[in-house]
């Protein structure tokens, strides 16, 4: 039975692992918008195949270009 809720078949690869497993992963020092911003560029990239395909391609390129925009910021910040 699928669970559209808990574990949707368009968040799982192949081997059953799950975009949240890898955002978990790999999220590293990420906060705030810059986090949320990085994890659903990585949540579209990982469904684009079998969901929405080029419009999530699209979406995870908005939130790499507000992940660049809060890293800028933070530079300028830090300078």
């Amino acid at each position: 039975m699928t669970d559209n809720v808990n574990k949707p078949k368009h968040y799982q690869g192949k081997y059953g692992l799950e975009a949240i497993e890898i955002i978990d992963n790999f999220i590293g020092d990420l906060e705030g918008k810059a986090a949320w911003s990085w994890g659903n560029a990585i949540k579209y990239l990982t469904r684009f195949q079998n969901k929405n395909g080029l419009e999530d391609v699209k979406k995870a390129r908005k939130n790499l270009d507000w992940l660049i925009e809060e890293m800028e910021k933070n530079e300028q910040l830090q300078s």
